[in-house]
């Protein structure tokens, strides 16, 4: 089972209008499925430069080592010479701040995951839990 478009669509969708509804400054929006592919990803007018590849590693490093970012940020902060060789290791596509959030369904199977970028992280990591929630799903960011 994984995260299908219609779906995907709906969660950058409500992350892009949480985001706004806070007042967020412009965010990009990455779902991927529990493969790591791509199924959508938005970029909102104004989002600065390289923010689909930020919002992307945030994605990528939490599908590859399981764990949602946040988890990930204090990971790198106990044992940074882990997270640096598996940086390495996964071609440079871990990004280890919140704002990828492992997607589950209710049975707690893996779907995918999300990583937003544009605002703070925490912020981020907010506007991805908002996404995920309102498409009815379990949003794991830690």
């Amino acid at each position: 089972m994984t995260i299908d478009l219609q779906t995907a669509r709906t969660i950058v969708a409500e992350a892009l209008a949480a985001g706004r509804a806070k007042g967020f400054k412009p965010l990009t929006v990455v779902v991927l499925d529990a493969g790591g592919h791509l199924v959508a990803a938005e970029r909102e007018d104004g989002a600065s430069n390289k923010r689909f590849e930020i919002a992307s590693g945030k994605a990528q490093g939490a599908l590859a080592l399981g764990l949602g970012s946040r988890a990930l940020m204090a990971r790198a902060e106990q044992q940074p010479y882990f997270i640096a060789a598996a940086t390495a290791a996964v071609g440079g596509s871990l990004i280890p701040v919140p704002g990828g959030v492992l997607v589950r369904n209710e049975g707690g199977t893996l779907l995918g995951a999300v990583g937003v970028s544009g605002e703070t992280s925490d912020n981020d990591e907010a506007a991805a839990v908002a996404g995920i929630e309102a498409a009815g799903l379990q949003a794991q960011p830690d």
